[in-house]
Formats: C-alpha cells, structure tokens, sequence
C-alpha cells in the first residue's frame, strides 16, 4: 500500500477527535441528539484548522446506516464512503473554481432530486466568498426554501465578503486558530504513534511554526521526518525551516541596548551567510521583544512551556521599558514593509538601523558620557524663538565631523541652571498637570499615569491604584516615584498606594485612553458624513472599511 501523508492519515473522523473547536462539535452534537440541526451551516476560520472536516464528520452523522446520531459507526458503507471522498450523495464544490452564475444553477438544478443513498444531500462549498453576485443570487432563491432533504455546509476563510443575506439565513461557527500547545500535544501523540524519533524541543518549534493550523503542523511534521531521515531532530527541522537561535535574536537585543550598528549588521551578515530566512528574524524579535516587555511589567509572569526565561530576565534588566516597545513597534512595521525593500537582506538591516535611528537620545547616549546641551547658531536660535519650532532633544552626545574640530580650544562649560521648585498639587486634577513636569520615564512613568491622588500630607501621599496594575511598582519604581517627586518640590515625599475599582479611577492613562477614543468617533463620523463618502455608498453600493479609518495627526 502506497504512503499516505500524515494529514489525511489523522484526519477527525468524529467529533471527539477534534482539536480546539470544541464549541463548534458541541453544539453540532446537541443538535444532531435532539434532531434541532439548521438546514444550513457556515464555518469561517483560517485554513488547516477543521471546517472541510467538520463537513464530512457532519455527513457521516446525518446518513450513518446504523442510524443518524452524534457518534456515527465509522465503518458502514456509508461512512467509509464519506471519509474517502466518494459519498454520491456529498457534493463538493470548490466555489474558487467555479464561480460563474450558470455553475451555480446547474449545480442547485440537483437539489430539488432525493438523495441516491443516504437520508440527506450535504453540499459543501469551500471558499464561498468567491463566488459571485449572480452566483450568491442563486444561492439564495435555495437557502430561502430548502427542501427537507438537502443539508448545506459552507465554508471560507474571508466572511466579510459574503452578503449579509446569506449570513442571515445560516448558522455561523467561528472555528479558532488553534494554539501552539494544543497542536504539539497532538503532535506529541501522532509521533508517538507512528513510532517517530522525535526531540521534545522539536516538538515545540514544530507547533509554533504552524502558526495555528493543524494541517500545516501535519505537513510540516512530515517534511521535517523526511528531512531528519525517519527522526525529528532540533537541528534539522531549524536548518529545514530556517529559523533563527533564540541566541542570535538575543544578540540583536544587546546590540540594540549598546547602540551597536556594527555588531548588527555583521549579525545579519552572518545570519545571511547560514541561508537563514531573514523576514522571520522581525517575526522573532518581536516575540522575544514582547517577552521581555512581560518580564518587565508583569515579573512574576511565566509561561511553564518556555525554558529560557533566565536569557529574557537578563535581556530585560538591559533594556529601558520604552526601548523594548520602540523596538517591538519598528519591527512590527518592518515586517510588513520588508517586501517592498530591494530584498530581505536590506529590509532587516534598514529596520534594525531605524531601531536606533528612533531611540530617544537619552538612552542611546553610552554609558559613562555626559550629555551636553546643542545650541543653534545665533541667527536661528531668535528664528526658532520666535517661530515657534520646538526642537526635538534638549540634550544629546557631543558629536562632530569637521577635521579641525581637534584642534579648536574646548569651549567653557554652559552654566548650569537651577530648576525652580514645583507647586505641590491640592488634588487630582494638579496632580495630572503636575506629570509634564516630572523628570522620569520608563515604568516608573507607566506607574504614575495609572494612579489618582487621593491626599498629600506632609511628606505622606497616598494614591489610589488598579489591583490589577499594582506589578507597576515593582522593583525600584515606587523609589525612583518618589526620588522624583521629592527633587521636583525640594521636599521628601513617601508615597503609599491604595487599592481602587479601575472603574471610578481618573488617572493620565484613562484621560487619555478617552480622548484617543473620542478622536478616533470623531474621525469616523467626519468620514461617514463626508459629501464624497456619502455619494460612493449611494452610486456604488461602496462601503468604508473600519480598520482604515485613522484621525489625522
């Protein structure tokens, strides 16, 4: 007998075998035990994660021939039929394929016979958003009037696209990607049951690079015991896949904290030089950059599936919290735009150079080097002055490339200037005004958006605080709260938090939470009532898309 793939081999053939769609079978067997089942069915999700399958398990139910039941025998002629794909009375349709109005009519011009063998005809048509709108027109006139014996099951990956007209006469499953630990466990099982060699860690990669599909976990499964020669070794499924080492995603964190454009590029000269896929190298470090920014806000958080923690705790002690989400934002984006660079080579390296062309100059300035205030020249400082231009940094490193810079006399040190004291605020409203002013960044900035004044006595202040937020005053944040009040108002301050309902706190974080989303209403509302707008929706049934609506800067 010929080899067959692990992905059909394993495939669900009842409900019970399912992996992560557990409120879809749910109620699909609840309703095939009390006879309640919709006449028609729709199940959006991504690919390789069970709406085909949950088609035939459905098939197999409604025409077992020892009777229709949530548990169908799995070996009558019937089933066997349905889970080899040759059940007369199973029609499937690949509607990306066949989308022209008269495929449509010729195919429902069947559904008015009755079923050759089974008790019910099961049409299942993938990809249905693609069909067109004739097409969906057709359909309708039969989804409207279904005869009694007819069971439809439509299935796509991109629901937006279907009229609601059709949306409302079926009943929808939003089937879920499944997670990372819900496919290695059942890899781990697969494995195990086929007798495969495998490395626990490999597993785990495995799973992960699936990206939520079973089925690409199955077929990666089974490239990668083909690759490792019958065994599922670390090694090979990196070098098959090209992934990157935690190490060397690590190493770009240090160089990035250090300020290193040098040890960055030779990083993706070497990573290069091992044929590695460079797009993914954005996709992992904003993984390990969004795992650092755990450890960071939330210390006692870990997850039991990762190992490596030690590496993210020390990565996280080196990097500024406003780094990390700095970084992680220019990655993101770089992802997205690393197609449109000349190749992959020079889209990682420009998204890793703007990483510190972006970084604010205080944290990017090295250690031990003091910060020198930049004065523009007499003729532009008035010009600026008086235009109104603020200027980007107060300070930055002393930096110069005339050749004769060596040879000029240092200038005399700039007087320093004494800030004068703060005015101590009476209540929450002088408080919140009072932030600009402070000197901090970081958590310890984070910390003090997300809490309310409730009294300043003396040196005793006390603040009113979300529970659930409390992981901000971890470590030194509190201390360095305080160190910055007390410099700010020339007196000692001791700070003591209280905990509050998140719902009655007024604190910086939710103000402007507030007026980012009464901004963002606003915006939506000047486009829906824009003349323009207004006259594509009407002359050409146009639609805005939520997601693209953005207020302007």
């Amino acid at each position: 007998m010929s080899y067959q793939v692990l992905a059909r081999k394993w495939r669900p053939r009842t409900f019970e075998q399912l992996v992560g769609q557990e409120h879809v079978s749910q109620a699909l067997i609840n309703g095939l035990d009390q006879d309640r089942l919709h006449h028609a069915f729709l199940l959006t999700g991504t690919r390789g994660i069970g709406k085909t399958t949950i088609a035939r398990i459905l098939a197999k139910c409604l025409n077992c021939e020892n009777g229709m039941s949530s548990q169908p025998c799995g070996e009558c002629g019937s089933c066997v039929d349905v889970d080899e794909g040759r059940f007369v009375d199973m029609i499937e349709i690949d509607a990306a394929s066949r989308t022209g109005v008269d495929d449509m009519r010729e195919l429902l011009e069947s559904v008015q016979y009755t079923p050759t063998r089974g008790r019910y005809k099961i049409y299942i048509i993938d990809e249905v958003h693609m069909l067109t709108k004739n097409s969906f027109n057709a359909l309708l006139k039969t989804l409207e009037e279904p005869p009694p014996h007819v069971k439809f099951v439509l299935a796509t990956t991109d629901p937006q696209h279907i009229p609601v007209t059709i949306l409302s006469r079926c009943l929808r499953f939003n089937l879920r990607r499944l997670l990372p630990e819900q496919i290695r466990a059942q890899l781990e099982a697969i494995v195990n049951a086929e007798n495969i060699d495998s490395e626990d860690e490999a597993l785990t990669v495995l799973a992960r690079a699936a990206d939520g599909s079973m089925r690409d976990g199955l077929s990666l499964l089974d490239q990668a015991v083909a690759y490792g020669g019958g065994r599922l070794v670390l090694d090979d499924l990196k070098q098959m896949l090209g992934l990157i080492d935690h190490e060397n995603i690590a190493s770009i964190v240090r160089a990035l904290a250090d300020g290193d454009a040098d040890a960055l590029l030779e990083i993706v000269a070497e990573l290069a030089a091992q044929s590695r896929d460079l797009e993914s190298v954005l996709v992992d470090l904003a993984e390990l950059l969004h795992r650092v920014t755990l450890v960071q806000c939330a210390p006692g958080y870990r997850d039991a599936d990762r190992s490596d923690w030690p590496s993210i705790e020390q990565l996280a002690g080196s990097l500024a919290i406003e780094d990390a989400q700095l970084f992680y934002q220019v990655a993101i984006k770089g992802r997205s735009e690393i197609g449109l660079a000349p190749d992959p080579r020079t889209g990682l390296e420009m998204t890793l150079l703007r990483m510190l062309a972006f970084r604010p100059a205080s944290a990017a300035a090295p250690a031990g080097a003091a910060p020198t205030e930049v004065q523009p020249p007499a003729s532009q400082g008035s010009q600026r002055a008086s235009g109104g231009v603020p200027q980007a940094r107060a300070s930055t490193q002393t930096a110069t490339s005339e050749p004769a810079a060596a040879s000029k006399p240092a200038p005399a040190a700039e007087p320093t200037v004494q800030k004068a004291p703060v005015r101590r605020p009476n209540s929450n409203a002088e408080w919140l005004a009072l932030l600009d002013l402070l000197d901090i960044t970081g958590q310890p900035r984070e910390l003090a958006r997300n809490i309310e004044l409730a009294s300043s006595e003396g040196s005793k202040w006390s603040f009113r605080i979300s529970p659930a937020l409390r992981n901000l005053a971890a470590g030194n944040c509190l201390a360095r709260l305080e160190q910055s009040l007390s410099g700010a108002l020339r007196e000692t301050v001791r700070i003591q938090l209280v905990d509050a309902s998140s719902k009655s706190l007024k604190t910086a974080a939710k103000a402007e939470q507030q007026q980012a989303h009464q901004t963002m209403s606003d915006a939506e509302r000047a486009i829906q009532d824009d003349p323009t707008v207004r006259e594509l929706k009407d002359t050409m049934d146009a639609r805005v898309i939520d997601d693209s609506v953005q207020p302007i800067q």
